[in-house]
């Protein structure tokens, strides 16, 4: 097997630079556990952008190099360079997660009956043609599903499902959700309607509203209107929700969701202290959509907390088994809860050219983009 392929990656230079790149990339047989897999769909989730631009300022940015392997370099802010000291003067593939088709497979019975057939992986590198890995870590899709269906069968749907798990094993009854009309928050919302879960979604205009509303979603409050508070406590009165996740993370959003829970606890008949309540109240922050600090007050009780939340610590801590189940639900799911709708697909190339980049990293509500290396 002689195969060649294209690698986007991504350098942050101690100079301060951003430095985006395609590299070519040859392809080694696999061992006899692995399988080659020609990528065909890779989606651009807030996580993999971190990675890619970070803290870049696009504005500055200016593209050299060639017409096929064109070269973008930015600037990046002297304050954020000591957040990145991990990463710097190291170049870095990127994608998280992706799906295409078999196009070599080593000499195991496990890795030969996935020759040919359409499969979605997760392990960082998708940004590229080709992608080796372990063969048990590939999720053959169903009859039928193409990449583009499979291509983001890991990340949100899996968070989506974390989410409810965590409220299941920390004993609360019900959730609260930010940007909740991203395509994770739509997921979550499907999953919570066939389950019985609580939901109370956050959103920030009437046009997220409505997306919500469509699915079947219950309660549903617009941080934009003058009346947000009264709403998000009357919702977690109705609802009893004490957990919730923010994907904005920056200003005063999940100071407000705590404060919120503990007037609608201290609410209920018999409730008061002087101490505040008892009953814990928590928020995860998995995202920062906001790059500004988080603003905390006081008056949130005697229990409560706010911390963050990742996918791959809490896979790590309920163990391959519970994981498993997670992934055989997506896969039956996969067209219903956990079907995802790309706004735009492009090339390697077209992930370099600078107006879709601005509007990719936009990470605006509706707008999901998908890169497809075959291109």
């Amino acid at each position: 097997m002689a195969l060649e392929g294209l690698q986007l990656r991504s350098l942050m230079k101690k100079s301060g630079e951003l430095e985006l790149s395609l590299a070519k990339v040859q392809v080694a047989d696999p061992a006899p556990d692995e399988i080659v897999v020609r990528i065909e769909g890779s989606p651009i989730n807030p996580s993999d952008l971190g990675l890619l631009i970070g803290p870049a300022d696009l504005s500055t940015a200016v593209v050299s190099g060639s017409k096929e392997l064109p070269v973008v370099t930015a600037k990046v802010p002297e304050v954020a360079l000591r957040a990145m000291a991990a990463r710097l003067d190291e170049s870095m593939p990127v994608g998280n997660e992706g799906a295409g088709v078999v196009v070599a497979a080593g000499s195991s019975p496990e890795a030969q009956a996935l020759m040919g057939k359409t499969v979605a992986i997760l392990g960082g590198e998708m940004y590229a043609t080709y992608r080796t890995v372990k063969a048990k870590a590939a999720l053959p899709l169903p009859a039928g599903a193409t990449a583009a269906d499979g291509a983001s069968c890991f990340v949100n749907p899996l968070t989506a499902l974390a989410m409810v798990k965590t409220m299941q094993l920390e004993g609360h009854t019900a959730l609260v959700h930010t940007a909740a009309a991203s395509n994770l928050g739509q997921m979550l919302n499907k999953i919570c309607i066939a389950d019985g879960v609580q939901l109370v979604n956050i959103v920030r205009s009437d046009e997220q509203a409505k997306i919500l509303k469509d699915i079947g979603a219950k309660h549903i409050v617009d941080s934009s209107k003058p009346t947000f508070m009264e709403d998000l406590i009357a919702a977690l009165t109705a609802t009893g929700a004490t957990l919730a996740f923010d994907a904005i993370g920056g200003g005063k959003l999940a100071g407000q969701i705590l404060a919120a829970m503990e007037i609608s606890l201290n609410s209920r008949p018999g409730a008061y202290s002087r101490y505040g309540s008892s009953t814990h109240k928590q928020v995860y922050i998995y995202g920062r959509l906001s790059l500004e600090p988080t603003i905390l007050g006081a008056a949130y009780g005697m229990a409560w907390g706010v911390g963050g939340f990742l996918l791959t610590p809490f896979l790590q801590k309920v163990g391959p088994a519970e994981g498993q189940k997670m992934r055989e639900r997506v896969a039956a799911e996969l067209k219903t809860t956990f079907a995802s709708h790309y706004t735009n697909t492009i090339s390697l190339r077209e992930a370099l050219d600078l107006e879709t980049m601005k509007a990719y990293n936009r990470k605006a509500t509706g707008e999901k983009y998908l890169i497809n290396p075959s291109l």
